[in-house]
């Protein structure tokens, strides 16, 4: 094996394990708000240009690496079959979108995926065509090749990939430093050769209009907020074109093509409140203009779509309607041409979840949510004059239980068939296409994992506790088959509760080898996540955030008194919001659990959310709670905040992985709670911080980094629960 595709400890060999963690210095920073005077020693980590900083995140780097030294063989056995399970030669099912399919390769050795097309053969066949994952064919084109672009990079991701209608312009961005602050360019697919117009510093995203001729895309503000939308022509060098500014502070900006390609489409929104706009295709250089204006905790979406001749928007709504606000929200439509003729298509019920309609020449998709997973339904429109009604959508059923249903990829508006994807925990995720006349289902990709996997080999199932309110949480269990249910064995039990998020059902290469080695996986659905609906969701958010923490505290006793594991066996992990969620959890229960992973975690939340100029910090005052004008808010978080609630108890083994050029969630908050918990722990089991200094908030790039990552957690987490 060559040195570039082995993990690091097979190149590198550990040094002398060191004892005791780096310890930092302690200058006092005071905070005062609502008469609460907090005295924080490490706020000096906030800089990141301080050499200091980076010496001591440098030093915590040197302490992970002697501390885990024990474990250098087994991550190199986990990397390996994580390799030798995954076919590293492969490629996607081809997509078909105007006159060319789409599709995109892996090939052993390179770490990044490249994206090619080739022409359609025949107009008329729907079929993909069988592409050989082991070189190009006849008619291929490379559109992007990201081993390319990455090379002489430590970071590199993807951000726009746009082809114009005509095939002729692809618009794509990249991020070489992990910030998500992108470079987009045009190249011309024609000639291969990428054209003057460079615009640095966009969002993530692009759309062209129907003529080819100009480019839609986000720029940030200040706080790294998406909040405005340029027009640029193909070509132009000058000044581009602002379209669309959004002032609210609270409200982020998207916006694509709808799916008939007749319409931008540009959302704004805050976490409580939406407003959509459109702008035909047809006059790109016109005016937006708001399909349902902008009402104060109303959420909505609109598509473009065509039923009985007419041509309408179809809106997904929680607002309010004879019955009521539409909680877990409802489905009307009204006119393109008449914007106050709106009436319900789907009325609102309290045990499903709308979440979508996606909109087709001759079909409605319904997606939702029923019993804590993901469901479609699709509504035939052909011979249709009248709207349809629910009873005209046809539920996408599947024999697995726990499993998660959704659309695929489907670019054209009037594709004969639909893709749609199937996941479950203990097969791997498939691709098909859904004759809806007949309901015929061809099974175009089943992911490939090599070796001797066989998913009889494990099984998922579903638990319920009960929280302290009388609340029952589910939980998704997967094991080995031959394990024995209520046997005390070692367990990772996963949660995240937060932004109506849910953990649906997937399968995961790295978890067998989990599996095989006897630890189980299971995912706490807590509140604060969207899985039993928007209630769900409402009850882990602003005043009730603690029922988050006090949920996933519940689930892990409830596995402990079941039979299912112990505290010393059970490793609690989440990363981000469900970081925070592990920092709360050490607090409140520190003997239940043998090991805390907490990635990226969200750990110094009201430091953050008191600073209207860091990014994210005004648009989470819907989901956290306003701190700076609120008394009430402010003492709430203050007593769930992991940091500042550090104080000397006999904490677990922790893990705790960070990325430096993370913008959602700052390196400084990991910094500073590894900080407080090894001066404040009496356990004597070692606190660990992994900095990423080449990463983003999603760790490093290119998959054989991120499998080597991926190894290291899982030996950890193999060696904390004592399975090895």
């Amino acid at each position: 094996m060559p040195d570039s595709l082995k993990p690091s400890s097979m190149v590198k060999r550990a040094q002398p394990v060191e004892t005791t963690p780096p310890v930092a210095k302690k200058v006092p920073s005071r905070r005062e708000f609502h008469g609460d005077v907090f005295v924080d020693q490490y706020e000096w980590m906030r800089d990141r240009d301080d050499p200091e900083v980076i010496a001591y995140l440098d030093a915590q780097n040197a302490y992970v690496a002697a501390q885990t030294a024990a474990q250098e063989q087994l991550r190199d056995d986990v990397f390996g079959e994580i390799k030798a399970r995954t076919q590293e030669t492969d490629m996607s099912v081809p997509v078909r979108s105007g006159k060319y399919w789409y599709y995109l390769r892996t090939q052993e050795g390179l770490a990044y995926a490249i994206r090619c097309r080739r022409p359609i053969d025949d107009v008329d066949d729907w079929t993909p065509p069988e592409i050989a994952a082991d070189g190009p064919v006849d008619g291929e084109q490379v559109l992007i090749d990201g081993n390319s672009e990455a090379a002489g990079h430590d970071f590199f991701a993807l951000g726009a990939y746009s082809v114009s209608h005509d095939g002729r312009w692809l618009a794509y961005s990249t991020d070489t430093v992990g910030d998500e602050r992108y470079t987009l360019r045009i190249k011309d697919l024609d000639t291969g050769e990428l054209l003057p117009d460079i615009i640095e510093n966009t969002a993530g995203g692009a759309t062209w209009s129907k003529d080819a001729r100009h480019l839609f895309y986000l720029t940030v503000d200040d706080a790294w907020r998406p909040d405005t939308v340029w027009r640029h022509e193909v070509g132009e060098l000058l000044v581009d074109t602002k379209v669309f500014h959004e002032p609210d502070e609270r409200f982020w900006v998207g916006f694509g093509a709808s799916h008939s390609d007749e319409f931008l489409l540009l959302l704004t929104g805050s976490k409580v409140t939406t407003e959509v706009y459109f702008l035909p295709m047809s006059d790109p250089t016109g005016d937006f203009v708001s399909v349902a204006g902008r009402t104060e905790g109303v959420e909505y979406s609109a598509e473009h779509a065509v039923i009985g001749g007419r041509d309408y928007f179809v809106i997904v709504h929680n607002g309010e309607t004879p019955e009521g606000k539409a909680v877990n929200f409802a489905v009307d439509v009204v006119p393109s041409d008449d914007l106050s003729d709106r009436r319900t298509l789907i009325e609102h019920q309290s045990s499903r979840r709308i979440e979508d309609v996606d909109c087709f020449a001759d079909y409605l998709v319904l997606s939702y949510r029923a019993d804590a997973l993901p469901r479609i339904a699709i509504a035939d429109l052909r011979g249709r004059t009248a709207l349809p009604g629910i009873d005209d959508f046809v539920p996408v059923t599947f024999e697995q239980e726990l499993c998660s249903t959704g659309l695929g990829s489907n670019p054209e508006w009037d594709a004969p068939h639909l893709r749609i994807g199937y996941g479950s925990f203990t097969e791997p995720a498939e691709v098909l296409d859904l004759d809806v006349s007949t309901g015929e289902r061809t099974l175009l990709k089943r992911a490939v994992v090599l070796g001797d996997f066989n998913p009889a080999d494990y099984v998922a199932t579903r638990e319920w506790a009960t929280a302290a309110d009388g609340t029952r949480i589910p939980i998704s269990i997967v094991r080995r088959a031959d394990a024995p249910a209520r046997a005390p064995m070692p367990l990772l039990l996963n949660g995240y509760g937060a932004y109506e998020i849910s953990s649906d059902p997937g399968f995961s290469v790295p978890a067998l080898s989990l599996l095989d080695r006897g630890v189980a996986v299971a995912t706490a659905h807590i509140r604060g996540g969207g899985e039993m609906g928007r209630e769900w969701y409402e009850q882990g958010r602003l005043l009730h955030k603690r029922n988050t923490f006090t949920d996933f505290v519940d689930v892990a006793q409830h596995l402990v008194d079941t039979g299912i594991t112990t505290p010393a066996q059970l490793i609690a992990d989440g990363g981000s919001a469900g970081g925070l969620l592990m920092g709360a959890v050490a607090n409140l229960a520190p003997d239940l659990f043998g090991g805390i992973l907490a990635a990226v975690p969200f750990v110094d939340p009201l430091t953050s959310i008191l600073d209207p100029s860091l990014p994210l910090t005004v648009i989470e005052w819907d989901e956290w709670g306003n701190p700076l004008d609120d008394a009430e808010v402010y003492q709430y978080i203050r007593g769930y905040s992991p940091y500042e609630n550090t104080s000397a108890r006999p904490y677990p083994a922790m893990l705790i992985l960070n990325s430096f050029h993370d913008t959602r969630v700052l390196f400084t908050e990991a910094a500073k709670w590894a900080a407080a918990l090894q001066d404040s722990t009496t356990s004597g089991k070692p606190i660990l911080l992994k900095t990423e200094m080449k990463g983003g908030h999603g760790g490093p790039s290119g998959r054989y980094r991120q499998w080597e990552e991926a190894a290291f957690e899982l030996a950890w987490i193999l060696s904390a629960s004592g399975a090895v």
